[in-house]
Formats: structure tokens, sequence, C-alpha cells
């Protein structure tokens, strides 16, 4: 099986894939500090209560592919593959790996790999043009051509960034669950600032997206938009412009990635 590792800012999401099939997940926090070692015990705590993979760590797994936005927990991880998994292939998404998508942007090095993984997996499900909205930490906007070339992107406060300023620049606001009110025009402080959140955000979304649809084709209606990220249930009802939701976008483009570089190592 093929241990895929997505690692943002806020959250880590862990893939169980079975061939094309992904067979369990798993969504942790992300702690820039968090060594191998610790990094090797909550692995094998999540693996451990797997039915396909046995008690020891890295019985069942024949291979790893992992992407981060936060540096020292790469290098952590880069740690836990040497030390725990040393027979087992591991990808590790940075410069040099071969993604098969042309990053057409003034500076490549300075695009998330997680960006470019997404657009990965955008090319392969759906072909181009297409524009992925991604809901995480940030809520990120990125542009593939028609011929499959990742040419650049938005990105913009997340969802959870607003609410905690909200709750901390706003004298008489507080934090909030992120859930969608009874109707727009809130009879409380609590939903007025929910439908600020929910439909204030679904307004970004399709004026961004609509905007970026008219650079990136001739046809707008020829760009398909993908929905991924956490927090993208929270909005998918309300967005016009979404035409796909793929939750586990990310873990998909990182299978991809092993597949096109395993062979090479």
């Amino acid at each position: 099986m093929l241990l895929t590792i997505d690692v943002g800012n806020t959250h880590t999401v862990l893939g169980l894939f079975d061939g094309d099939d992904i067979v369990e997940h798993w969504r942790i926090s992300t702690d820039a500090r968090r060594t191998a070692d610790e990094l090797a015990v909550l692995l094998q705590g999540l693996m451990g209560m797997h039915p396909l993979l046995g008690d020891e760590l890295g019985d069942g797994i024949d291979g790893i592919a992992i992407c981060a936005t936060v540096p020292s927990v790469l290098h952590e991880l880069r740690e836990v593959t040497r030390r725990y998994y040393g027979d087992v292939p591991a990808v590790l998404v940075e410069p040099g790996v071969k993604t098969g998508v042309p990053i057409l942007t003034d500076n490549p090095k300075e695009v998330g790999a997680d960006r470019i993984i997404n657009a990965v997996a955008a090319v392969e499900l759906y072909g181009g043009p297409a524009i992925v909205v991604d809901f995480g930490t940030a809520t990120t906007f990125d542009a593939v051509s028609a011929r499959g070339e990742y040419i650049g992107g938005v990105i913009a406060p997340g969802i959870e960034i607003s609410v905690e300023a909200l709750g901390v620049r706003g004298a008489q606001l507080r934090k909030i669950e992120v859930a969608r009110p009874r109707s727009v025009i809130g009879k409380n402080t609590v939903e007025a600032m929910q439908s600020g959140i929910i439909y204030g955000f679904a307004g970004q979304v399709d004026g961004v997206v609509s905007r970026m649809a008219r650079e990136l084709a001739e046809d707008p209606d020829d760009v398909t938009v993908i929905a991924t990220g956490g927090l993208a249930p929270m909005v998918l009802g309300e967005s016009s412009v979404i035409d796909e939701h793929e939750p586990w976008l990310t873990l998909v483009g990182l299978r991809l990635v092993y597949e096109r570089n395993v062979s090479r190592m």
C-alpha cells in the first residue's frame, strides 16, 4: 500500500492507497515541534488500527509520498522515512521531483508543493483548463491551462483565519463555530458572523473564479472548477461556480507523483 502525507500549515492529512483507491484517511494537527520519533509513534498509532496493515511500523507499506508547506515538518518526516521506513521507496515533493506539470510562473520554486500537486491531480482527473480552489489555512485559487500547465493563482485569507481575526480585533465579537446560519440576515451576533463568513466566502469564490476563468479560456464555461480542502463543504452549496468536489485531491496528486518518480529511484 502507498502512504500519502499532505502537511499543511494547520492540519496534516494522511491517506492510504490500495492501487488507485483510497482505503483509509486521517487528519491530525500540524505541529512543527514534533520530532521524527514522535511522528513515528503517531503513525504507528494510526496505522496500527487498520486491518490491512501489520502491528509493526512499516508493515504493509510499499511506498510513501509526502508534500509539506512547513519546512521543519518536512525535515522530520524525511528522518522518519530514513529511520523507520528505510527499505520503502519514498518520494518527497521538492525541486527536482518529476510532476509532469510545467510551472509557468516568475519563480517556480516559490509555489507551494501542495498547489502543484493539486494541479497534477486536476489535469489527470479533469484535464485543462481548470481552476482548483483549496479551502485551507489560506484559500488558494490555482489555474491550469488547456495544455496542463500551472500558470499561477490567487491567495486569500482562509475561513478559519478570518474567524479568528474577527474574534481578536472585534471588541464585542468572539470566536464562533463555522456553520450555516438560519438565514442570510442574522438575528443575533453569532448568526450575523456566520452569514458573513459563509456567504462572504461564497461570493469571493464566485467573483475570483469568474475573473480567472475569463483570463484562462476564450469560453469561461470550458473551465472546470474543482474544490478541495477541509472547509470546502461549508461553501459548496452556496457557490455557483464550483463544478466538482474532490476532498482527497492532494492525496491523489501525491499518488500520481509517486508513480511518476518511483521507477527513477
